[in-house]
């Protein structure tokens, strides 16, 4: 009987391999451990070892021992095989009697043995072990190469752990109880170790978009002059529900460009072309069909992972479902996203520690795939993640198409790792179409062509070397030969008979145009299948709404007031506010109203909270939109409430918060400065000071909506309050009549007068005020500036563009 012998040759010490086995994989170890020490007596492995059904397991008499090290986990090869090397380890296959020591090498990063059996058994022998990217099959009768299987492994089979420790394999009885791996069972979170539950395959309407000859250029204004940069020239593609199309190319290529276009993010009429979904235009009832992930995670930095997907669910989830449905599918895609450990910690931002990277946009995803999308776009989710992370996103990502979704996402430069588990690939150099088609054909069209790499690479970064123009390692075609060596001729200047990268990116782009882009083009005419009723629903006009109007005001108050509640309860400003009080007391201890010199100071310290109050809230108020900008685009991008909604709810809700302040400010102030002592007296100054705060917010909110950009916004409201301050009724007394209607416009003048009133009933002679009548009339003012002034911000709120230029 012929004997299998089975060598491992290993050049350095190879990276451990974490494994979990189930309970019975234990025991199965554990059962055929104890079965070889039974047949040896005393604990060791015998030379020769005979198994219940007859097969004789020999082991070199070197081997009777269990090695301790991995370097000692080498096992003797006969002189007559060649065994290569590699740079982490090699598996070497050996099969003796009939093939004359055939061998067998495979790369592998966490390097694994291959068992052999006897030539006498059947295929049924070999038993198939899967690990979580791959399962690997070898069989005696077929031809193994070296780029097989073996390369797309990523963890240790059974057999590897026992071979690579030591003991020889057990009986095939023994090993036929053993369950072989599955993606199920091995779907880990790699960051937290933790099973995660699989994307949840809940039906959807199958989106098949088409673009065809897309084109787009922007206008650049200079100061004299006008011109137009192309930025994609004539791209045409197809991607289907359980496809994952990737966008590659180098930095400035149009990637992201293109993916705002076929997510209808860009509305210009510098478009040429044609996209279809399901074989009709875009529509706005699309967005609440289409997830769109950008680059930059915007998210609110204060509010925790579970409080953001809740608050997403309940605004963009369907009307029908209940508010517990609503938590309750938050609470799956947390599971589903392996964000359960860090589902109570902030998002975190620049100056807030929160989650980390990997973690983020993973929340940004699952903000997108909680309303169960049809189409799910993302640009660039691998940008700043280590290869772990990235492997991690990409194949939540594959989960997600395979779920019956179309997904489509740029991405830079993949690993190896990543770049094969993207199902088509679309190669972008200049903002031409180099390679549009299935990603794992991509190198073996691109060898059609001339053009193959010379050493061993990532299939990415040889592809990007291309778009680039650089064609270092890489051979060089006949066709661009010739037409280096004929631009050589007529010119004096050589240039090493290297073509320039624009030669290299115009014989690419006419290469795949002569031979591909035809036979896509006729790909794209075939009928999809889909019937009418689909294409109608594509069509509808009509925007739904995940909440009706009360609903939304009352959970995005809610959030609000969750997420600005650390900013305007900080230390800094209650300090600012309390220290400000006190400076104020100290200087107006007690004032003597009864002499004109005190009451002139007490009226201004009256003055001073007026400007004070008018001051502040402006300079606050002015960042509101300007900050939320990002994220008021992205959320109403795709219809998650409606704009007047979230305006009186960002509006309104900031108002206790903005009141907290004002009080402590007054209750220190007012007894320390010796003011009217009655509690009438005190009341009305309150209300008076908050009438002014939300006055002078108004204003804020009216020029930062108006410019939506801090610094102009904030240079606009200095020399408006300037101008307010400088026309209450304090520095100057008498105005130019050409001047005196700013006075009436001014929040600070109204308030001056009423701080005046609710003090002293009439003004003193002293103080060369105007008659005080009973105050409505400043009343009445301060009111229509409260209306007047978030009107005008809500009408530039409109204005504003949602839709990049």
């Amino acid at each position: 009987m012929s004997e299998t012998a089975l060598g491992l040759h290993v050049a350095r010490r190879p990276p451990r391999v974490p494994m979990r086995f189930s309970c019975r994989r234990r025991q199965c170890k554990q059962e055929a451990f104890n079965w070889r020490a039974a047949q040896s007596g005393n604990g060791r492995v015998p030379g020769n070892c005979k198994a219940r059904n007859g097969t004789t397991l020999k082991m070199d008499s070197s081997a009777s021992t269990i090695p301790r090290t991995k370097s000692e986990q080498l096992e003797k090869v006969s002189t007559s095989q060649s065994i290569s090397r590699t740079a982490s380890a090699e598996t070497v296959l050996n099969a003796d009697g009939g093939n004359g020591g055939q061998s067998f090498s495979g790369k592998s990063s966490f390097g694994r043995k291959i068992m052999g059996t006897s030539p006498g058994k059947k295929a049924a022998s070999h038993h198939g072990r899967r690990s979580r990217s791959a399962q690997l099959k070898l069989d005696h009768s077929e031809d193994v190469t070296s780029g097989a299987a073996l390369s797309r492994a990523s963890s240790a089979s059974l057999g590897f752990s026992f071979s690579f420790t030591g003991f020889t394999a057990p009986p095939e009885d023994i090993l036929a109880d053993l369950p072989t791996f599955s993606d199920d069972d091995n779907a880990k979170d790699l960051e937290a170790g933790k099973a995660r539950r699989k994307i949840i395959s809940e039906p959807t309407l199958p989106i098949y978009i088409k673009f065809t000859e897309l084109s787009y250029k922007i206008i650049l204004k200079g100061v004299t002059t006008t011109t137009e940069k192309e930025i994609i020239n004539g791209i045409t593609g197809s991607a289907s529900p359980g496809e994952l199309l990737a966008l590659m190319g180098p930095s400035g290529s149009g990637k992201t460009s293109l993916l705002n276009l076929l997510g209808g993010r860009i509305a210009t009429n510098l478009i040429q072309g044609s996209i279809t979904y399901n074989d009709e235009p875009y529509t706005k009832s699309l967005k609440s069909r289409i997830g769109f992930v950008t680059q930059d995670d915007v998210l609110f930095a204060h509010l925790t992972v579970r409080e953001t997907l809740t608050y997403a669910a309940l605004l963009r989830l369907p009307k029908t479902m209940s508010r517990q449905n609503k938590e309750e599918r938050a609470m799956d895609v947390i599971y589903e996203l392996g964000l359960d450990r860090c589902q109570d910690t902030m998002i975190g931002g620049s100056f807030v520690r929160g989650v980390s990277g990997g973690e983020r946009k993973r929340v940004s995803i699952g903000n997108e795939i909680i309303i169960n999308p049809s189409l799910l776009l993302l640009d660039e989710p691998t940008s700043g993640l280590d290869s772990t992370t990235a492997l991690r996103i990409v194949q939540v990502l594959h989960d997600i198409a395979e779920a019956g979704k179309t997904v489509i996402t740029t991405i830079h430069q993949p690993s190896s790792r990543l770049y094969h588990r993207f199902d088509k690939l679309i190669l972008l150099g200049k903002g031409s179409l180099l390679y549009f088609g299935k990603a794992s054909e991509a190198m073996v069209y691109f060898s059609s062509i001339g053009c193959s790499p010379l050493i061993s690479m990532n299939p990415a970064e040889f592809l990007l070397d291309l778009a680039n123009g650089n064609l270092n390692d890489v051979t060089m075609p006949s066709d661009l030969e010739d037409k280096v060596q004929i631009e050589n001729l007529g010119s004096n200047v050589r240039n090493n008979d290297k073509p320039s990268t624009t030669d290299v990116h115009e014989y690419l782009v006419e290469a795949y145009e002569s031979r591909f882009a035809d036979k896509e083009k006729k790909k794209l005419m075939a009928p999809l299948p889909v019937n009418e009723d689909m294409k109608a629903t594509m069509s509808a006009k009509k925007r739904d709404w995940g909440a009706n109007w009360m609903q939304q005001y009352s959970i995005l108050s809610c959030r609000g007031l969750k997420e600005r509640r650390h900013d305007y309860l900080s230390w800094m400003r209650i300090t600012q506010v309390i220290a400000t009080a006190i400076i104020l007391g100290l200087l107006w201890w007690h004032t003597d109203v009864t002499t004109p010199k005190g009451l002139q100071d007490q009226a201004g310290l009256l003055f001073f909270i007026a400007v004070f109050w008018g001051f502040f809230p402006v300079f606050t108020a002015i960042f509101t939109f300007p900050q939320e900008r990002a994220m008021l685009k992205k959320e109403r991008s795709v219809n998650m409430y409606r704009l007047s909604a979230y305006f009186i709810a960002r509006t309104t809700s900031d108002l206790p918060l903005d009141l907290f302040l004002p009080i402590i400010f007054l209750v220190i102030v007012y007894f320390m400065a010796g003011l009217r002592q009655s509690i009438g007296a005190f009341t009305l100054t309150m209300l008076t000071v908050f009438l002014s705060i939300i006055a002078a917010q108004g204003l804020g909110l009216a020029i930062g909506a108006s410019l939506m950009d801090v610094r102009k916004a904030t240079t606009l409201a200095s020399v408006t309050v300037m101008t307010f301050m400088l026309a209450g009724g304090f520095f100057v007394k008498r105005v130019p009549v050409f001047m005196s209607w700013v006075r009436y416009l001014s929040f600070n003048y109204h308030t001056y007068r009423l701080l005046l009133k609710v003090q002293y009933g009439k003004a003193p002679p002293s103080l060369n005020v105007s008659q005080l009548c009973n105050g409505a009339a400043e009343v009445g003012a301060m009111v229509a500036m409260i209306f007047g002034y978030r009107l005008l911000a809500y009408v530039f709120l409109r204005r504003m563009k949602l839709h990049g230029a």
